[in-house]
């Protein structure tokens, strides 16, 4: 009888033992890992030295850009050409204008403006004013400008280069503003630089009527439509 039992106990062990040990199925399937933020590409960047402006040159969203005023290209700007900034020189070499300089990695290329087609009021272009890299010149209203007054500046527009048109504002102890706007007549940026404290004013601008009013800091500009677009 005790034979019997250690026995029966015996073989209930061994089942026991059998039933905990099954096979091992395959195993799971890898999750594919999400790419961290660090592995992703990051936006190029453009130094501080260079005001950048537009969202691409000639074309929005080509890899070049426009660029304004500031300590680092005082000396390549002028009226009858477009200074435009590459990060890459293989880009600026498309352009097809004048290398001026490097900054800080970015190839300065000095794009001559197209010249205007005589207009008529037929559509087909403005002629220069003698003298003048403008099609137009006219009094605009100002105000602001180291706390003046509200009066009328000089100014003269250029319209119709590859990324629109720019108005620039002679100020009353002579120097000047520039106002950069879109191919469509909407207003764009004001050129800017660290070197006149002009980079830290807040640019901003609103409608009344047919005159867009352009500000930069306390300064106010009343610029009309039939300025900026012409015939």
């Amino acid at each position: 009888m005790r034979a019997f039992l250690r026995t029966s106990a015996a073989v209930a062990v061994a089942l026991l033992a059998s039933g905990c040990s099954r096979p091992a199925g395959p195993p799971a399937a890898a999750t594919p890992s999400e790419p961290s933020a660090s592995s992703l590409p990051s936006a190029p960047a453009w130094p501080a030295a260079l005001n950048v402006v537009g969202e691409g040159f000639p074309n929005p969203g080509d890899p070049c850009r426009v660029v304004g005023e500031s300590a680092a290209t005082i000396d390549f700007l002028d009226h009858t050409a477009t200074l435009v900034g590459c990060l890459d020189a293989a880009d600026a070499a498309r352009l097809g204008g004048r290398t001026v300089a490097t900054v800080e990695g970015v190839t300065l290329v000095s794009v001559s403006r197209e010249a205007a087609v005589p207009g008529d009021g037929d559509g087909q272009g403005d002629a220069t004013v003698a003298g003048t890299a403008y099609n137009a010149t006219a009094q605009i209203r100002c105000s602001g400008y180291q706390g003046g007054p509200d009066q009328m500046c000089d100014a003269g527009v250029v319209r119709g280069t590859e990324t629109g048109t720019y108005v620039e504002v002679t100020l009353p102890d002579g120097r000047q503003r520039t106002i950069f706007f879109n191919a469509d007549g909407s207003f764009l940026s004001f050129s800017t630089a660290e070197a006149d404290g002009t980079a830290a004013m807040k640019i901003g601008s609103s409608r009344e009527g047919d005159t867009t009013i352009a500000t930069l800091g306390t300064e106010r500009y009343e610029i009309p439509d039939a300025f900026v677009q012409g015939d």
